[in-house]
């Protein structure tokens, strides 16, 4: 796949987003994978699961990605953030290698990477995680849409200004682009517990 030059309107993006999940457990949680044209069209959904604050986000999601029908099609992927099941950290260098697609990381708010820092001293594997998060690129401050405020991202794969495009042009009900809505949406409602 291509360098990405140019945003179309249609421009096909996996937004994913993890489920609910047990903080501190030694289960599994699962991600959801939305696939959107542009910020208007749902075209499918994929699933997944990642071990809670475990280390296989980048191969889960990664594979997850490539062996979906729709592939062949998707130009971005976006995440929100790079942590997912409490710590699981996925390096947005490596999933770019395994799929060759632009990543962009997003977050409603600027990451506080000190108490970041004193939460992996007391994980397994901490300085592998505090690692990968430094060795993303800078976070940079986008405003989606007049009014409503800004999200955060960072991209590996393609030019910052494109990533802004691609950003505000699938930021269409809200200040967050509609594939990380409609998966933190469709995540949270296969995985929220239900009460008797």
């Amino acid at each position: 796949m291509g360098k990405l030059r140019f945003v179309k309107p249609e421009i096909r993006i996996v937004g994913v987003d993890d489920g609910f999940f047990v903080p501190h457990t030694h289960g599994r949680c699962e991600i959801v994978g939305v696939v959107f044209r542009g910020g208007y069209w749902l075209d499918g959904v994929m699933r997944t699961q990642i071990q809670i604050d475990g280390m296989d986000a980048t191969d889960k999601i990664g594979d997850m990605i490539r062996l979906s029908p729709h592939f062949g099609q998707l130009r971005v992927i976006m995440l929100d953030g790079v942590t997912f099941a409490g710590f699981n950290v996925v390096d947005t260098s490596r999933l770019f290698a395994m799929t060759k697609l632009p990543v962009i990381a997003i977050t409603r708010n600027k990451p506080d990477f000190e108490d970041i820092q004193k939460a992996l001293c007391n994980l397994e594997c901490g300085e592998i995680r505090l690692a990968t998060m430094k060795g993303l690129n800078s976070i940079q401050k986008v405003v989606t849409r007049k009014g409503e405020g800004a999200v955060f991202m960072q991209v590996t794969g393609c030019e910052l200004g494109v990533a802004e495009k691609i950003v505000k042009s699938t930021s269409t009900r809200s200040n967050i682009p509609e594939p990380l809505r409609v998966a933190h949406l469709i995540a949270s409602g296969l995985t929220t517990p239900i009460r008797d």
